[in-house]
């Protein structure tokens, strides 16, 4: 089935022109691992009756990269179901599939048609014995928006005649008080003269740093830092389960968020891998001589910042679909998100608290500021001031004097499959930063997904970072566990 031939014109969001653009051109790419094999022809048949009701997967680009055009789309030229030869495959599926996620990374989307394209590899992998892997230009939608197009398209496992659903607890919240609504990362902030004022300053200095930032100020060159070919070179993906249980045992025995948690363990995972790595160096220098080791081999004062998206709808929480795509939706598809700047705290502390009092101390300042919600106005001016690729230089300039990117996005609650393919794990990623690691989160019934985007050159061994966020996770729990605070 094809739907309506080319009329409509839609402009794209602010974000979306940013994505799009040549000098940035940012991809999502979400590896689903099924616990079945995957038949093509239900893929297939789903697509030819649902992909037309939705505008960005049914719609091109202009050839400015300004509007969506409405136009054809022959399923068929989507989806794709390569032939595996079994010898081609060896003794690791995992590793077939990981090095066909990586080659996606070197191949663009046909801007001809619409930006995206499902690859369908049955190939048993040490999660799942099938994976199906989505690629779209970023330009189509932010997390939230891909996220509502997943519960509507799947039904929940124990009960086929059910759609899946997100989590309950996530709640329209009354926050900031600049009016602007702040997700995932944002507690609610009370308004006081006091915190007025906290509010003027705070904003003052992010944009301060964040100018510094765009013109100059780097993050310290570490062993995680990209090289100059970050943004071409062919990445690969790495992803992990850990307890979403110990994560809130941890969140309401700290009294912080589950995003204060992550950040935690982020940034003990991260200071002691790091440092691993500061101590081969070491070795290197000297021949490969075993030094006696240092207990800390982290250089002082290292300036480490990640970029963090903050969802800028006025309306919250996971929507249907339709109720998305409405003209006058307060929770619009699309890419309704800002970014903001995280200075972690990279060092090795005896007491594997600290990681999460800074974290939360850092959340709390960061939560009070007009920095995301600004952000996102200097890109609507310089866009329509200087244009799309001025707008998209000056995003490149900002993410690329900082080391990585971190987000941490909410999924089903429960298992669910699509069209009678149970999902055994969703890990999303992107590619195109310049940036050689990103870290996602990921909540699906009941578990949260580590993954890790990297640029092999930069960082060979990815699943060591994710051993030290296993170990972090641990390390917290049991000292939570030996002051009597669980």
């Amino acid at each position: 089935m094809k739907n309506k031939p080319e009329e409509e014109e839609e402009p794209l969001s602010p974000m979306a022109r940013v994505f799009q653009s040549p000098v940035v051109d940012i991809c999502a790419i979400i590896d689903f691992g099924f616990k079945t094999k995957i038949n093509p022809d239900v893929v297939l048949d789903a697509l030819r009756h649902n992909v037309y009701k939705h505008p960005r997967f049914s719609s091109k680009l202009s050839e400015n990269g300004a509007k969506w055009i409405e136009t054809e789309v022959n399923v068929e030229d989507h989806v794709i179901v390569p032939y595996i030869d079994p010898e081609e495959i060896g003794e690791s599926g995992q590793s077939f599939v990981d090095d066909y996620i990586s080659r996606l990374t070197t191949m663009p989307l046909d801007r001809s048609r619409p930006l995206w394209d499902i690859h369908i590899l049955n190939v048993k992998t040490t999660d799942a014995e099938a994976v199906g892997v989505l690629r779209f230009n970023h330009a189509l939608a932010d997390g939230m928006s891909f996220f509502s197009l997943v519960l509507a398209c799947t039904h929940k496992t124990s009960n086929p005649d059910v759609l899946s659903t997100s989590n309950p607890s996530v709640k329209r919240r009354t926050t900031m008080p600049h009016n602007v609504e702040k997700t995932g990362w944002f507690p609610r902030t009370m308004f006081t003269i006091g915190s007025t004022m906290r509010l003027i300053w705070n904003t003052f200095v992010d944009l301060l740093l964040l100018s510094a930032t765009m013109l100059f100020l780097k993050d310290t060159k570490t062993p995680l830092t990209g090289g100059v070919d970050v943004r071409t070179n062919p990445k690969r993906f790495y992803h992990r389960n850990i307890s979403l249980d110990d994560v809130k045992l941890i969140k309401n025995a700290m009294n912080m968020t589950i995003n204060d948690v992550l950040l935690g363990i982020t940034q003990a995972a991260l200071s002691s891998y790091m440092n691993r790595r500061y101590e081969q160096d070491k070795k290197n220098e000297k021949d490969g001589a075993l030094l006696t080791p240092f207990p800390n081999n982290l250089p002082d004062g290292i300036r480490f910042r990640a970029g963090c998206t903050v969802n800028l709808r006025s309306d919250i929480g996971f929507k249907p679909l339709a109720e998305m795509m409405a003209k006058d939706s307060k929770c619009k598809w699309g890419n309704y998100f800002s970014f903001i700047i995280l200075p972690l705290s990279i060092g090795l502390e005896t007491d594997p608290l600290v990681y999460l009092k800074k974290a939360k101390a850092m959340m709390a300042r960061k939560k009070h500021s007009y920095h995301a919600p600004l952000v996102y106005f200097f890109i609507k001016i310089i866009l329509k001031v200087f244009g799309a690729k001025a707008a998209a230089s000056v995003f490149n300039q900002y993410v690329m004097n900082i080391t990585t990117c971190v987000s941490n996005v909410m999924g089903p609650m429960e298992e669910v499959s699509f069209h009678g393919h149970p999902i055994a794990y969703i890990s999303p990623s992107s590619y195109g930063h310049s940036q050689a690691l990103l870290v996602h989160y990921t909540s699906y019934a009941g578990e949260m997904t580590i993954t890790m985007m990297v640029d092999p050159t930069v960082i060979p061994d990815p699943h060591k970072i994710c051993d030290d966020m296993e170990e972090s996770l641990k390390t917290i729990k049991a000292a939570l566990w030996e002051r009597g605070l669980l």
